[in-house]
């Protein structure tokens, strides 16, 4: 019989959860906009011309608005998930909708923290495997809608991949991370530069060699087959229901990042070989 405190444990993560993925609904909202103004940024003062000023814009500035009528959003309007329930995912102002994305980020977030303390219990370890969670959960969402991975993310993460091995709270040692790291970002690297040979063509963006590096990091590099199956397994199979819908975006382009992101779920889950083996029936 499983102790109610597991059961309490797990429910106030999901809780947690739920509070820390309407936060990330921001960094997927905002992130991408903020690296366009430095951009932007950083080439008028490479060319020397003047940029016209603009209101303060990150994280933080400013307060959420409906996109659609720029009126703030209230606090009791901003509660996870139930305010989308009882507004009916429409603006209380000027009732235009509200994307469906924020309530399943919000409840994509609860689920994998209360798996992150139900495997590992409120410990060190489960913190980073949050943190690990949300990241990857938030790059998958920005490249799906933008292409971009964020080196303001992969970045930090790998590291932290890396330190989680050393202190023996990820399920990879020191050595396996470190080769997981060098693997992921070789192999990818690797295909890039081969299609690009034979095809003239660019197939994959410098993002996914990091993504892959931090999952490298984070699961060693016994994981890294079973993931780049997976997540190309996954990735065609969507590519073709995309194409026989008429879904698929101009130049017919689909990020891999999502399904690498898929990928690191289910190893974090502790499925990929029990996916592997359905997929090879």
């Amino acid at each position: 019989m499983i102790p109610s405190a597991v059961y309490t444990g797990v429910f106030s993560a999901g809780i947690l959860g739920l509070l820390i993925g309407s936060f990330l609904n921001v960094v997927i909202c905002r992130l991408p906009k903020m690296l366009e103004h430095r951009w932007a940024r950083d080439y008028h003062e490479w060319a020397g011309t003047a940029q016209a000023p603009s209101e303060p814009f990150n994280l933080w500035t400013p307060a959420s608005h409906c996109p659609e009528c720029s009126q703030p959003v209230r606090w009791h309007h901003n509660i996870p998930v139930l305010s989308f329930v009882l507004l009916r995912g429409r603006c209380k102002q000027c009732r235009g909708a509200i994307s469906l994305k924020y309530p399943l980020v919000e409840l994509a977030t609860a689920g994998l923290f209360a798996l992150c303390v139900a495997r590992w219990g409120w410990t060190p370890a489960a913190a980073l495997w949050c943190i690990f969670s949300s990241a990857i959960l938030v790059l998958a969402v920005i490249d799906w809608e933008t292409t971009l991975l964020p080196d303001v993310i992969t970045l930090p993460l790998l590291w932290l991949g890396l330190i989680a091995a050393d202190m023996q709270w990820s399920q990879a040692s020191l050595p396996d991370a470190l080769w997981g790291a060098v693997l992921g970002y070789l192999s990818l690297w690797s295909v890039y530069w081969v299609f690009k040979l034979v095809t003239a063509k660019e197939g994959m963006g410098f993002g996914d060699f990091k993504l892959l590096a931090c999952l490298g990091a984070w699961f060693g590099w016994q994981l890294l087959i079973p993931i780049i199956l997976l997540s190309s397994v996954v990735g065609i199979v969507v590519g073709l229901a995309l194409k026989w819908l008429g879904s698929q975006r101009e130049g017919g382009y689909i990020p891999f990042g999502p399904f690498l992101a898929g990928a690191g779920f289910l190893c974090l889950a502790g499925k990929p070989h029990t996916i592997l083996n359905f997929l090879a029936l």
